[in-house]
């Protein structure tokens, strides 16, 4: 028998309810179901059929990750890996399926929403706003796993752009030193999300360069947390604001014609 198809599921942030459709899918005719029981919220598995086996993969190797999954696949048709917010952003995507390539499992991804999004929801912030920014860099700051050459925060913060700083909650003060270096000013806004759409856990807290580790840690906020970084922040209560041209009355597209 051929083996089945282990799916990369995207989880999403944290609330159960932000899975996709086809993930919730995916997970109702799973026979085998592998879940990162560190950063998943293990109501993801709620819909899960009767005699699905579950584990949680986080006292596992990387090595046991990949022996478990082509072991169920051998056995199932539906195998599904269950990652936290986007299989493709920080994750151990591609490290898990080479070994399943080199055996000959099938292997297919589902998308899932990012904690970046879930935290600029959580926060009703937008990360781009006409004329004030248009790009959005997704990084971190060095720790154990070095940054690579022309991709420290000092570099990338040089674009004054928004940038959403992932895995650094313990590295605050080379979040601030990074911005500093790249000509951030103190009170330039920084927000930090902890554990964005959980039900119930879910913390938000907003201070500015200068004030924000310090905010952080007196809050007791030292994991699972988003740091964004951005000129849009606060522009909710900017009493003016540059308008999209989509929605302008004066602006011609395939849609509408000007009407002013």
């Amino acid at each position: 028998m051929s083996p089945g198809t282990v799916w990369f599921v995207g989880a999403g942030p944290g609330d159960p309810d932000l899975i996709t459709v086809k993930g919730r899918d995916l997970i109702a005719r799973a026979g085998a179901i592998l879940f990162a029981g560190s950063l998943v919220n293990e109501a993801a598995t709620r819909w899960a059929p009767a005699g699905c086996e579950i584990a949680d993969s986080k006292g596992m190797t990387l090595e046991q990750i990949a022996a478990w999954l082509i072991a169920r696949a051998a056995a199932h048709q539906t195998v599904v890996r269950l990652q936290t917010g986007d299989p493709a952003l920080y994750g151990t995507l591609i490290e898990v399926v080479q070994p399943l390539d080199a055996v000959g499992v099938p292997v297919a991804v589902v998308p899932g929403v990012s904690s970046a999004m879930a935290s600029a929801a959580a926060a009703v912030v937008s990360f781009t706003l006409p004329e004030v920014t248009q790009t959005t860099i997704f990084t971190r700051v060095a720790g154990r796993t070095p940054m690579p050459e022309g991709e420290s925060l000092r570099e990338l913060a040089a674009h004054r752009c928004t940038l959403c700083i992932f895995l650094s909650i313990t590295l605050l003060h080379k979040v601030e030193a990074g911005l500093r270096e790249a000509g951030w000013p103190d009170d330039a806004p920084v927000l930090v999300v902890h554990k964005a759409s959980w039900p119930g856990e879910e913390r938000i807290v907003r201070g500015t360069l200068a004030t924000i580790k310090q905010l952080c840690r007196e809050g007791g906020i030292v994991s699972q947390a988003m740091v964004i970084a951005s000129p849009t922040l606060g522009a909710r209560g900017w009493p003016e604001l540059a308008k999209s041209k989509l929605y302008d009355a004066a602006f011609t597209h395939r849609f509408r014609r000007a009407s002013v």
